[in-house]
């Protein structure tokens, strides 16, 4: 059933008036467990500064995307997981996403960033679920400074597109210069590469 949760999470315009998050694959990933930079480059981008891609991935979508980024910027790589595991089945999944989302809920998260001081530019990944960023993305946002740093946003979604999700992340972001987000439809495999790499220039990081 978790190949239908577009249905609600991404599709629910039509039945609930909400929209939105990444469209889960038949074998999706689960949230949960140590989290950790499970890609350090050690390297640079090319205009000298210091770039970190953080994300949350439900079903595998936005991790794809995160990885490309990376690999494209030679940016460190670090996956938001919360300590609680979200439910696998399609209903318990939607109602505990919508009830979290109203409640302006937290999880709490299993990992932090080491020294966040460190980077210049962050980019932030999160599927688009009810038409905003996933609670672990906020509870993310919440541990860190961001003052003085450049921050970009990236969601993956099933239909909804980018809904309320840029203008939600600034709200969280106070003192950070947010950069031109973007939104990709939900695929297995990770962004369109034109359609990334023509992104990535727009913000003079490529």
């Amino acid at each position: 059933m978790r190949k239908n949760i577009c249905s609600v999470l991404c599709g629910g315009a039509i039945l609930l008036g909400v929209a939105a998050c990444a469209k889960a694959p038949a074998e999706a990933e689960q949230a949960g467990g140590a989290a950790a930079v499970s890609q350090e480059t050690k390297v640079e981008a090319s205009n000298g500064k210091k770039i970190l891609v953080a994300y949350y991935s439900y079903s595998g979508n936005t991790k794809a995307v995160a990885g490309q980024i990376a690999a494209a910027l030679g940016a460190d790589l670090f996956e938001i997981n919360t300590v609680e595991t979200y439910p696998s089945a399609y209903g318990d999944l939607v109602d505990q996403a919508q009830r979290e989302i109203k409640a302006g809920f937290k999880p709490q998260l299993s990992g932090r960033v080491e020294n966040m001081a460190q980077y210049d530019v962050v980019f932030i990944g999160s599927p688009n679920w009810w038409g905003t960023v996933a609670p672990a993305v906020s509870s993310f946002l919440s541990q860190y400074n961001w003052e003085g740093k450049q921050v970009a946003g990236f969601f993956t979604h099933g239909g909804g597109g980018m809904q309320n999700c840029g203008r939600d992340l600034q709200r969280q972001l106070p003192g950070a210069k947010l950069l031109s987000p973007v939104a990709f439809a939900g695929r297995s495999s990770g962004a369109p590469q034109k359609e990334l790499q023509a992104w990535l220039t727009q913000l003079g990081l490529k």
